[in-house]
């Protein structure tokens, strides 16, 4: 009988069987080679996560308020988790493989600043241009060729250099900057900016009107966006508000229709950045829960002096959570520390149309002279059981709570020290995203930061090319990206590894998640019917429609009442202006009153309410509405004085004044009939650097007339001078005139009487000692007591 032959050994596998990627043995490498160590490690990663144990914590409401953090293992090597096992293979251009744990495409602008000193002209793949001159032709006279990749290439490139505008907010300016925590909140919220005393954290402040075009003018009247990205060790925080504190509608799906009634009518595209026409006030006079923001829109805060003067808000009722899960309710403020200013109309008109530019001009000018803008940031706090109490509804953005209600506490300080290198770059694809929020500050149910939610994030993807907007540098966080979002236009990161999902076992089980040091949503108790509705509290249209206007001073509910007059008689509908007029009847008999006269039109029926029996108000009075009530610290740093020039004027007391107002820190200008030098009296050469054409006197805040009898007189003689000198009357604006200078006052029409009132000096001795008076007018910006109805002058 024959024997069977005795069994052999098992052989393992080739060595060459751990080259394949489409197929593996069923034994693991036995050898050292590179492929065989990538595979061992591979198997090892996977076998030390033999089942996902995080499966049982995906269950249950204990686990969902308090999420563990992800399994994760150590892979035995570094190897075990590459893409490929050629990473270590490096060149000039791919230095070998990503250090471990580490994202390169991080938000630290120094890694993508450019300048090209001492280099020669190249492509954008890097070949020098021999000749950046001249298309490739056949002969001189002759046809250009289409072999020309260089002139193709630069032509392509020009072509597509414009990105979609913004919807609204198309037309902004920003600067870089850094916000300091006074003290920690650690009570209060767990994010990131405030969790110790002098904590630094790098921002980026963009500034904005809404309803223009990008090309549009600064000087319209129009809301303001006040929007901050903080740059935090645990993310981005963009706190993405405006210059009031309110908004127009209450429940984001009446955006598109707001935006639609304020833009260019869509027959004709007119008028451009501007709310005075039919289809803006036929939308919201229909809309009666904008009455409190029209009050806002029709002040002095729609036309700011300055982004460094006006103040921005969060708008809605935020959360802020602790570490523990408790949490207060909260509204966002920032207060400039040059105080609240703002211009007149007619002053903002003419600014419109001599420089286009001027708030965006003013911001980066100041930058760049380290006058450093700087706002404080304070936060009302509050409790659920006392906003249940109030009588508006906090979720209702067409409301504010009154600082009588909840005073601000001051938590920190923001300071802009940097300007863009870069505008295209930094300002304008820069993303703000109301949903871009850290751990320790939560979003309430307020229905308009509902939509707002999803709505940035899709205007983004849309402007900025697709998904990967958050890779452009200056969106980019400092804190380190590490997810399994992939590919997508204009991907920039490489990321190392062939696994992008979770769980895993191949990666070590990482990414992971993070557990509690992650965001928790604040699980607030949810309940009632699914349907479309608002509560009863936002039928409240107009107590703080009637608060505001009653806050304000004089002057300044006599500029509300100009504007909804100026803005109605722009309305070519009359039905319209009565539905308008009707409507803030119910805020305010003298401001109605007074609009219905200015249109010469009957005082209408008081629009009907929503409510039989509305609330009422806590407060009907809060000074703090008012513009006057921060007015600043006196200072006139960065405030920009025309010194008047001309031959024959008082050269050395001339320069004395201006050079005292220089060391108070104000930026004086000689404007003169021309640029360049005139010969004073005493034959000191003054040199203008600006020309009463160039530089005309709504660009000012204030101006010197100076002294010498001859030069005044020529001064009298040109037009432009006199209308300099009407214009900063008119406008309320702090004057002196030295000696001889009141012959111009004279010539321009002023009136005798008016050398009296306040900001207007009048110094019969020409010495530097009256530039002291003067300082203290600038101080208080504008002297409305000077204002008539209309202008005297």
């Amino acid at each position: 009988m024959a024997t069977r032959p005795p069994k052999n050994p098992r052989q393992g596998p080739l060595p060459t069987a751990f080259i394949n990627t489409d197929s593996g043995p069923a034994s693991g490498p036995a050898g050292d080679s590179t492929p065989e160590r990538y595979a061992k490690g591979r198997n090892a990663t996977a076998a030390a996560r033999p089942y996902n144990r995080d499966k049982e914590t995906e269950y249950g409401l204990e686990h969902a308020r308090r999420p563990v953090a992800g399994e994760n293992a150590p892979p035995p090597s570094f190897l075990a988790t590459a893409g490929t096992p050629s990473e270590d293979n490096a060149s000039a251009k791919t230095n070998g493989p990503a250090a471990e744990g580490v994202n390169a495409a991080s938000g630290e602008l120094a890694r993508v600043r450019a300048d090209s000193s001492g280099r020669m002209l190249t492509t954008n793949q890097g070949v020098q241009l021999s000749n950046n001159q001249d298309s490739l032709k056949a002969g001189l006279r002759g046809p250009a060729l289409l072999k020309d990749f260089i002139l193709r290439e630069k032509l392509t490139h020009f072509d597509h250099e414009r990105i979609p505008e913004r919807v609204v907010h198309a037309r902004g300016s920003g600067a870089h900057g850094y916000f300091e925590c006074y003290q920690a909140l650690t009570e209060l919220t767990a994010a990131a900016p405030f969790q110790e005393a002098g904590k630094i954290t790098p921002v980026f402040v963009r500034f904005s009107t809404v309803a223009g075009e990008r090309g549009s003018k600064d000087t319209a009247r129009d809301v303001r966006g006040f929007a901050v990205k903080f740059y935090t060790d645990e993310g981005i925080w963009d706190l993405v508000g405006n210059n009031m504190p309110v908004f127009f509608i209450q429940d984001a799906m009446k955006f598109p229709d707001l935006v639609h009634a304020v833009k260019p009518e869509p027959h004709h595209a007119m008028p451009q950045a501007a709310s005075a026409h039919d289809t803006f006030w036929d939308f919201v006079s229909l809309m009666p829960e904008s009455t409190h923001m029209l009050m806002w829109q029709m002040s002095d805060r729609a036309i700011p002096r300055s982004f460094r003067m006006m103040q921005g808000f969060g708008v809605h009722t935020f959360r802020f959570v602790n570490h523990a899960g408790a949490s207060v309710l909260v509204k966002f403020h920032w207060t400039p520390l040059l105080g609240t200013h703002s211009l007149v109309w007619d002053e903002a008109v003419k600014i419109s149309g001599a420089d286009p530019d001027f708030n965006r001009r003013d911001l980066w000018e100041a930058i760049n002279s380290g006058n450093y803008p700087e706002w404080e940031l304070g936060v009302q706090i509050f409790t659920e059981e006392q906003a249940d109490a109030f009588s508006f509804d906090v979720l209702d953005s067409t409301k504010l709570v009154p600082e009588e209600l909840v005073p601000i506490t001051p938590i920190g300080r923001m300071v802009l020290d940097r300007n863009p290198d870069n505008f295209f770059a930094e300002t304008e694809q820069v993303a703000f995203c109301a949903a871009h929020v850290v751990p320790g500050i939560d979003f309430t149910n307020d229905p308009l930061l509902a939509g707002r939610i999803h709505s940035y994030i899709d205007t983004q993807i849309t402007r900025l090319g697709g998904p990967n907007f958050h890779e452009l540098p200056i969106n980019a966080p400092l804190a380190p990206v590490h997810n399994n979002q992939r590919d997508g236009m204009h991907r920039q990161a490489i990321h190392r590894g062939g696994v992008s999902y979770e769980p895993n076992s191949l990666a070590g089980g990482c990414p992971f998640q993070a557990g509690t040091q992650g965001f928790v949503s604040f699980p607030e108790p949810q309940r009632g019917d699914e349907l479309r509705g608002k509560p009863e509290k936002f039928g409240e249209h107009y107590n703080q429609a009637a608060l505001f206007f009653d806050s304000q001073t004089g002057p300044e509910r006599r500029h509300i009442i100009a504007a909804f007059t100026f803005e109605l008689s722009k309305v070519t509908v009359p039905a319209v202006r009565e539905r308008v007029v009707s409507m803030l009847r119910n805020a305010s008999e003298e401001l109605a009153r007074s609009v219905a006269d200015g249109l010469g039109m009957a005082l209408p029926d008081p629009m009907p309410l929503a409510l039989d029996r509305p609330p009422a108000p806590e407060v009907r009075k809060s000074p703090a509405l008012s513009l006057t009530a921060r007015p600043g610290d006196g200072r006139i740093v960065t405030r920009k004085i025309a010194v008047l020039v001309a031959d024959d004027v008082a050269g050395a007391t001339t320069m004395a004044v201006a050079e005292a107002l220089v060391a108070a820190g104000a930026v004086v200008r000689l404007v003169g009939g021309r640029i360049g030098p005139c010969t004073a009296e005493d034959g000191l050469v003054l040199d203008a650097d600006a020309t009463l054409e160039n530089s005309p006197a709504p660009l000012f805040d204030a101006m010197v007339i100076p002294d010498g009898a001859v030069g005044m007189e020529a001064l009298a003689a040109d037009g432009r001078a006199l209308e300099f000198v009407r214009d900063q009357f008119r406008h309320c604006k702090p004057m002196l005139a030295l000696g001889a200078g009141s012959l111009l006052l004279d010539a321009a029409g002023i009136p005798h009487n008016a050398r009296n009132v306040e900001g207007l000096i009048v110094s019969d001795v020409a010495d530097v000692s009256a530039s002291d008076g003067f300082i203290q007018a600038l101080g208080k910006h504008r002297h409305f007591g000077r204002e008539t109805d209309p202008p005297a002058v």
